[in-house]
């Protein structure tokens, strides 16, 4: 599932492929946990958050906040989770302390 966004991410919405980390290691409340993808920009900070679930794991409001507290750690401002057939996306204004799903997740170029 997470090579299959990875493909998406770089085919048709053309992140750098260079630009996209796999599985990367993050400590939340002293344990460690790992998240999906990250993406950065070309200075280097963190732009994308995705959480992948597999196929027969539905998306739920556990989902979000299993990727909410993920973030909590990378103040990322762009939330995405997929099951491979069910793609959720999210803009977070951490000033507000607000969030807005959005229908469509934003090419590289757009961000």
């Amino acid at each position: 599932m997470r090579q299959h966004f990875v493909q998406y991410l770089i085919h048709h919405k053309h992140y750098p492929k260079s630009l996209i980390k796999l599985e990367g290691g993050l400590k939340l409340h002293g344990m460690a946990k790992r998240t999906d993808i990250v993406v950065f920009n070309s200075s280097g900070e963190k732009i994308l958050l995705v959480e992948c679930k597999a196929p027969s794991v539905a998306i739920t409001q556990a989902t979000f906040d299993q990727a909410a507290r993920y973030n909590m750690v990378h103040k990322v401002q762009l939330l995405a989770v997929s099951n491979g057939l069910q793609h959720y996306y999210c803009g977070i204004d951490f000033k507000n302390e607000t969030y807005k799903f959005i229908e469509e997740l934003p090419s590289y170029r757009e961000l």
